[in-house]
C-alpha cells in the first residue's frame, strides 16, 4: 500500500473514531447538565431550559478553544478565550459530579463524558506540529588541488682552482687608423625639384622629415647621392 493511501485511511478511521466517541460522550454530557439543571430549577419550567443549559457549557469550550487558535496565528492576546474556557469547562464539570452516586468512584465515572468531550476536542483543534523540510545536503566539493613546485637544491659549483698571477702583459697601443677622404658627389640638377616634392609630400604624410635612405629609396639613388640633395634642399634636420 502507498503512503499517501495509507495516510489517508488512517485519517478516515481517526474521523470516525472522533464522531463516535465525541458524539457518545457528548450525548453523556448533555444529558448530565439537563438533569442537573431541571433538578435545581423551579417547579413547571419547561425542559428547553435545561437542554440550553447543556448546549452552552458544552459548545462554549469549543468556541473557546476555536479563539484561542486564530489568535496564536495572529499574535493576539488570548486571556479572554482562556478565561471562557476555564469557566465552561469547570461548570460541565460541576454538573457531571452534582448528578454523580456520592464516592469517588461515582465522581470519576461521571466525570468521564465531560473529560473526554473536552480531551476530543482538544484533540482536533490543537494544532499539529509542522515538521520543517530538511535542508539539502551540501555538494560535495571538490578538493582544491595547488600545484607546488618542486624545490630544487643545487650544488655549489666547486671553486675554480686558482693559477698563480702571471705577470701582466704590457698593453699594445692601437695603430693609428687614417680614414680615406670622402670623395665629392656631384648633385645632379635634375633631380631637386623631384627630391624637394618628395621631401614635402613625406613631410606631410608623416609629420617627420624624410631621410637620406628614404629618398634614396623613392629616387632609385644612391644614399650619399640622396644627402647630398637633402642637404641642398634644406631637407635634413
Amino acid at each position: 500500500m502507498k503512503p499517501a493511501a495509507g495516510t489517508r485511511l488512517e485519517g478516515l478511521v481517526l474521523v470516525l473514531i472522533l464522531i463516535i466517541v465525541g458524539g457518545s460522550a457528548g450525548a453523556a454530557s448533555f444529558t448530565h447538565v439537563h438533569d442537573w439543571t431541571m433538578a435545581n430549577s423551579p417547579d413547571n419550567t419547561p425542559g428547553w431550559f435545561g437542554w440550553a443549559n447543556a448546549v452552552i457549557s458544552e459548545l462554549v469550550p469549543i468556541a473557546a478553544l476555536l479563539t484561542i487558535r486564530r489568535r496564536r496565528r495572529t499574535g493576539a492576546p488570548i486571556g479572554y478565550p482562556m478565561v471562557l474556557l476555564i469557566a465552561a469547562a469547570g461548570l460541565s464539570l460541576a454538573a457531571q459530579l452534582a448528578v454523580a452516586k456520592p464516592g469517588p468512584s461515582g465522581w470519576l465515572l461521571s466525570a468521564v463524558p465531560a473529560l473526554a468531550f473536552m480531551a476530543l476536542v482538544k484533540l482536533v483543534l490543537a494544532p499539529a506540529p509542522t515538521t520543517q523540510p530538511m535542508a539539502p545536503a551540501p555538494e560535495p566539493m571538490e578538493p582544491i588541488r595547488v600545484q607546488v613546485a618542486e624545490q630544487v637544491t643545487t650544488e655549489p659549483a666547486p671553486p675554480a682552482a686558482i693559477s698563480p698571477a702571471s705577470e701582466p702583459t704590457p698593453a699594445v697601443a692601437p695603430e693609428p687608423v687614417t680614414m680615406p677622404a670622402s670623395e665629392p658627389v656631384d648633385v645632379p640638377a635634375h633631380l631637386l625639384p623631384t627630391a624637394r616634392f618628395a621631401a614635402v609630400q613625406h613631410e606631410q604624410a608623416t609629420g617627420a622629415p624624410i631621410t637620406p635612405a628614404e629618398l634614396a629609396d623613392r629616387l632609385d639613388i644612391t644614399p650619399a647621392v640622396a644627402g647630398q640633395l637633402l642637404t641642398t634642399i634644406g631637407g635634413v634636420r
